[in-house]
């Protein structure tokens, strides 16, 4: 079995994911990644940026212009910026695996709540409903949709006496869901770019894809562009990004006729045609965003991550932004109240490392132009350092 020692898999990660070499515009920087990760409506730019250094507007433009990259609720119930091509596998797997949990939850939650006795025809009626009101007065906001239907109106308590439980309002929910069937989009954004309060869009209407493919075949297809970035990765990786179930994995690497390898650690999975080394990069720095997806690609993350994981996540293993030297993390980033970039290591650097790694600061502040991103997945290690 052939092995892929980690320093290769560090330089498949360089070149891949645009790090050692930008790539030229927004749509081929995400086609490189599979996708963005856009729970954050700010982490789309700042990944982007990172890849192919466009600018705001030129990001905006691919997102709400040209289209070619459209935002989507799908794996782990995650909104992801994907290429247009790729929604059809994306809307016939992952995603449709989650619209079932969340018509399911919905249903249920509606129930206990005493909206109705019925939770399953409330959220047939309910998303029917939604979907008309697009379809007759176009694009509109959660706030535009709850004035218009008052269903929506509802709250509902969720998982009371827990932490992470309350009272909240019904009709993200039902958005979420319909999002997550591939029915309705984000489309344009009704604020500025690190604001997400989008114009809801029936998909058929933001873009022309075709149907959905079949789940088997929506696997497959994510399967293969997720190895093309991220191989070699292991089956518990690829359980994992995908949110799905083993034997769907196991599946989809049958059907794209995956080559098993031996890692460092275990064993992972490369296409066919991925056999063999790629060519040494020269030492390449980068500052990635909050749920990058570099960060956040891969489950078993030793060998970029090392033992800084306590310190760049959070109890929830989410990745916060971090600062990257010759393909390991080495630290994270964060700003200042004037907006300027700060790096904050994680381990001894030598003088070529961090002054590769404050170049790279400097690039980030001039391109963010005083703005400051206040994520929510800021970690431990930035919040420690102010």
């Amino acid at each position: 079995m052939l092995l892929i020692p980690d320093d290769q898999r560090r330089t498949r990660l360089a070149r891949r994911h645009r790090l050692a070499a930008p790539a030229g515009s927004v749509v081929e920087a995400t086609r490189a990644m599979t996708c963005l990760h856009a729970t954050e409506p700010a982490s789309v730019h700042l990944a982007a940026f990172a890849r192919c250094r466009a600018s705001v507007a030129e990001i905006d433009q691919a997102l709400y212009e040209d289209r070619s990259v459209v935002k989507q609720l799908a794996m782990r119930r995650t909104v992801f910026a994907f290429p247009r091509e790729l929604l059809p596998a994306v809307w016939g797997s992952a995603a449709a695996r989650v619209a079932v949990q969340q018509r399911k939850r919905l249903a249920g939650d509606v129930e206990k709540a005493g909206i109705t006795r019925d939770g399953p025809r409330w959220v047939e009626e309910t998303t029917a409903a939604v979907l008309a009101a697009l379809h007759e007065q176009g694009p509109m906001t959660t706030t535009e949709l709850r004035a218009a239907l008052p269903a929506l109106e509802a709250r509902i308590v969720v998982s009371p006496g827990k932490t992470y439980g309350g009272e909240f309002p019904i009709a993200p929910r039902v958005l979420t869901t319909l999002a997550a069937s591939g029915s309705i989009v984000r489309g344009d954004n009704d604020g500025g770019w690190k604001t997400s309060r989008p114009r809801w869009t029936v998909a058929t209407d933001w873009v022309d894809v075709g149907p959905p493919l079949t789940e088997a075949a929506g696997y497959a297809a994510l399967v293969t562009s997720w190895l093309r970035t991220f191989g070699p990765g292991t089956e518990t990786d690829l359980t994992w990004w995908l949110g799905a179930t083993k034997s769907a994995v196991r599946r989809a690497l049958a059907e794209v006729e995956a080559v098993e390898v031996r890692l460092a650690q275990g064993t992972g999975w490369v296409l066919p045609d991925d056999l063999d080394d790629e060519e040494p990069v020269d030492p390449w720095a980068a500052l990635l965003p909050a749920l990058d997806p570099t960060t956040m690609g891969w489950k078993e993350r030793a060998f970029y991550l090392g033992d800084h994981a306590e310190r760049l996540f959070d109890a929830n293993g989410n990745g916060g932004p971090t600062a990257w030297w010759d393909g390991r993390i080495v630290g994270g980033w964060t700003q200042r109240e004037d907006g300027s970039v700060v790096v904050v290591p994680a381990e001894p650097l030598d003088a070529t490392a961090m002054r590769a790694l404050d170049a790279e600061a400097e690039s980030l502040t001039e391109w963010l132009g005083g703005d400051v991103v206040k994520s929510i997945y800021q970690s431990p290690l930035a919040r420690a350092a102010g």
